[in-house]
């Protein structure tokens, strides 16, 4: 997914898979051999405020190398791709000319596409178009609802799930706003926000061990303290329909603090879920990513040492 083949332009490496594949610990320690800077390309780490829920790096790993566009969200904010994009942009820029190795570490596809490929130019769509794709979508239901979109934009129509609330309703709102479907919008090339060279490794562990791991690293966020941390938003009132309310486990612990579900019960569907979503990146990355690496198996001493020649190799070159 390389943008341009300019030996002048910043040579970044990324570090992309599914939660729970063990990114982190590789992109520290590929940090620490490089002299680099990690650059957050999780869309749920960014949020300030869930540190344990997000399984973001721990305060002492943050010591260890310069973190970048971890925590760099408030409750509300939602944080787009293409802002995202920017912001990562001027992160590698700035790593660049400190003569410091960029480093992308994450697994949010959309960042990556945004980045290194670039969006298409969308339309602004106006506040009142959004309510009120929202009080048509809870008046008439779903399915519905999903009909409508479907004879406005038939390709998205038959992409989307009816149950696949958010992506209906922006591709409702698009197309009401500016009278062209969404994915016409999508089919418009779109130009990255910085041209570098990308040295992609991904990880995709095997599926049972991945899923395996999903579960463990969840209760271990529980007996790690995430129901305070979702204790400390509702006492704060922030609103949990939006923004960092989306991020997994924040609604099924928020519930469970609400005497709605208890915890047993709570920890299941939070398992459940990130094993879901864990299948849904590893389907992304292995359809839509070129990685120039991929990784299989446990992190080793002999494969570190292949990934460091790589990496050094292409640092070099």
């Amino acid at each position: 997914m390389s943008v341009t083949s300019s030996t002048n332009a910043p040579k970044v490496i990324v570090i992309a898979g599914p939660t729970a594949a063990g990114k982190s610990a590789l992109a520290l320690a590929v940090a620490e051999k490089f002299h680099g800077v990690l650059i957050n390309a999780d869309s749920q780490q960014r949020y300030a405020d869930l540190r344990i829920l997000t399984s973001r790096p721990s305060v002492a790993d943050e010591a260890r190398v310069p973190h970048k566009l971890f925590g760099d969200l408030g409750p509300a904010d939602t944080g787009s791709a293409a802002e995202w994009a920017i912001k990562a942009a001027a992160e590698i820029e700035t790593a660049t000319a400190q003569n410091k190795v960029p480093i992308l570490v994450g697994g949010t596809g959309l960042y990556f596409r945004a980045l290194m490929e670039g969006l298409s130019d969308m339309p602004a769509v106006p506040s009142e178009v959004r309510d009120s794709a929202r009080a048509l979508l809870d008046d008439i239901g779903h399915a519905a609802f999903h009909a409508k979109l479907a004879a406005r934009d038939p390709v998205l129509g038959a992409r989307l799930k009816p149950g696949d609330t958010q992506r209906m309703l922006r591709a409702w709102e698009v197309v009401e706003a500016s009278g062209r479907p969404l994915s016409a919008w999508q089919e418009t090339p779109g130009t990255p926000p910085i041209a570098a060279r990308y040295f992609s490794i991904v990880l995709l562990p095997d599926r049972a061990a991945l899923y395996a791991d999903c579960d463990s690293r969840f209760q271990a966020m529980v007996e790690g303290g995430a129901l305070a941390e979702v204790q400390a938003l509702i006492d704060r009132r922030i609103d949990l329909a939006k923004g960092i309310g989306k991020a997994l486990g924040v609604a099924e612990l928020a519930k469970t603090l609400a005497g709605a579900q208890d915890l047993a019960g709570a920890v299941t569907l939070v398992q459940t879920a990130t094993r879901q979503y864990a299948k849904r990146q590893m389907t992304w990355f292995r359809n839509q990513f070129r990685a120039d690496l991929t990784l299989s198996k446990k992190l080793s001493e002999c494969l570190m040492e292949e990934i460091f020649s790589n990496i050094r190799l292409f640092l070099l070159t």
